[in-house]
């Protein structure tokens, strides 16, 4: 199975401050064919207008990743974590038995994330934070993880922010006319995929005829072996693998 969800049939909620797009079912917005995939139970695309953000809120078993593709964030939690992640970079948050953390734009641009979801393999546990630069330089023409629950020691030696979920988060950086092809564990996987920037045709059998996916487009992918990703344009691309 190959689903194409353009950017423009998601669920949308522009409260000012936060122009929110929800891939999956998320507060207001309840669509009863998208509350989750696989493992992977949020997928939010948001602007946050400059010298604003969220406020103070608690989370509990839940795997929160931010991959930021504009401006910068700022986070702070009741575990007395504080950092700034630039575009490009990542934060990972495993809410566990519960944290209570802000997350705010301090900068005087908007700022442009995608916030990411997964449901943890087990509840509880004590919470943790971490956040890492990932250069676009070393993604390109490849997938590189970026967060991972996988037992996968090579994840771990690529330096990938840890989660509790059998998933993977990566990101690739694809030229024009060049493909990158990506080989889950076994093909029963969920596979979900967003170019942040550009236009990508996926393609899952060779000779098959693709889906092309533009910018902020999401794909829904499962029941495949392995899956190509051709650069229609010089494209920035996130992609989960969960179970």
């Amino acid at each position: 199975m190959i689903e194409l969800r353009p950017f423009n049939t998601l669920g949308a909620a522009n409260h000012g401050w936060l122009d929110a797009h929800h891939h999956f079912s998320f507060a207001g917005y309840h669509d009863p064919a998208r509350v989750h995939w696989g493992a992977l139970r949020v997928w939010n695309d948001d602007a946050i207008a400059a010298k604003s953000g969220f406020p103070p809120h608690p989370h509990s078993d839940m795997e929160i990743i931010t991959y930021v593709r504009a401006g910068a964030i700022t986070h702070r939690d009741s575990m007395g974590n504080e950092g700034r992640t630039e575009a490009g970079d990542v934060q990972a948050m495993s809410a566990g038995n519960g944290v209570t953390h802000s997350e705010y734009n301090l900068e005087d641009e908007e700022t442009r994330i995608f916030q990411i979801w997964i449901i943890p393999d087990a509840r509880g546990g004590q919470p943790s934070w971490g956040a890492r630069q990932f250069p676009k330089d070393d993604r390109a023409g490849s997938f590189v993880p970026l967060a991972s629950g996988v037992a996968n020691d090579d994840d771990a030696r690529e330096g990938a922010l840890a989660i509790r979920a059998d998933a993977r988060v990566l990101g690739a950086t694809i030229k024009a006319g060049e493909s990158v092809t990506y080989t889950p564990r076994s093909s029963d996987r969920h596979l979900y995929l967003v170019p942040a920037t550009g236009k990508v045709r996926i393609e899952t059998v060779e000779g098959a005829e693709g889906v092309e996916a533009g910018a902020r487009d999401g794909v829904a992918i499962t029941g495949q072996e392995s899956v190509t990703i051709t650069a229609v344009e010089d494209s920035e691309v996130v992609l989960v693998d969960a179970a």
